[in-house]
C-alpha cells in the first residue's frame, strides 16, 4: 500500500482538509493560491480526495496568460530557443575535474592508464590475451622468459597428478596453466 500511495500523491499524516466544514483528513497537497499561476514550492493546502479532485478540475495552468504565451508554452520546441552552456558562445566554462569530490577515485581511475597495461618495460606490446595468460600464471607484465618457464614448472608440480600424489582435483587449473604457457612462450615479448 505504501508504494502505491506515493504514485497517487497521497502523503501520510494527520491533517484536516483545508475546506471549511470538511471532516476528512487532508492527504493531498495542492497550491494554496488559486488565482496566481503556481510556479514551484510555495504555500500548500491539504485536501481530502474529493476536494483535491475538485481542485484539479478547476485548476488551469494557462489562466492569466495571453494567446501568444499559451502558444509559446505549447510549442513542441519549448526550451530549444535558449542556448545551453555546452553550445553557448559566451557561456560559462565547463567545470574542471578538480571541482569534483571523488573519494573512491571512480572518475580518475577510469581515464588513467597504467603504463604496464599496454606494454612491458622493454617496450614490447602485450595483448589482452597475453595479460590474461600472465594473470593465470600469477606473473606481472615485467616477467621474462626465464621467470615464465620457472613459474610454469612450479605450477606443473603443484597441479599435475604425477607430481602431487595422484590428486586429479586440479585438472582444470592444470589445463589453464598449460594453455597460458603455450600462448605466451611463442610471443615475441618473451623471446
Amino acid at each position: 500500500m505504501a508504494s502505491r500511495s506515493r504514485f497517487h500523491g497521497r502523503v501520510e499524516g494527520e491533517r484536516d482538509c483545508a475546506r471549511p466544514g470538511c471532516a476528512e483528513s487532508g492527504e493531498f497537497r495542492a497550491p494554496a493560491g488559486r488565482g496566481a499561476n503556481f510556479d514551484g514550492p510555495g504555500d500548500w493546502q491539504w485536501l481530502c480526495l474529493d476536494h483535491v479532485r475538485e481542485f484539479n478540475t478547476g485548476y488551469n495552468y494557462f489562466s492569466g496568460m495571453s494567446t501568444e504565451e499559451i502558444e509559446a508554452a505549447q510549442t513542441p520546441y519549448g526550451g530549444w530557443d535558449r542556448e545551453t552552456r555546452a553550445f553557448s558562445q559566451a557561456g560559462s566554462p565547463a567545470p574542471r575535474w578538480a571541482d569534483f569530490t571523488d573519494p573512491l577515485d571512480a572518475i580518475g581511475a577510469r581515464f588513467r592508464r597504467a603504463p604496464q597495461d599496454e606494454q612491458r618495460k622493454d617496450g614490447r606490446e602485450l595483448s589482452e590475451t597475453d595479460r590474461k595468460s600472465l594473470r593465470t600464471l600469477g606473473l606481472g607484465t615485467d616477467a621474462d622468459r626465464r621467470a615464465l618457464r620457472q613459474r610454469y614448472a612450479d605450477l606443473l608440480r603443484r597441479y599435475h597428478p604425477d607430481h602431487n600424489g595422484g590428486d586429479r582435483g586440479h585438472e582444470k587449473a592444470l589445463q589453464a596453466v598449460i594453455e597460458a604457457y603455450t600462448q605466451l612462450k611463442s610471443r615475441p615479448a618473451f623471446a
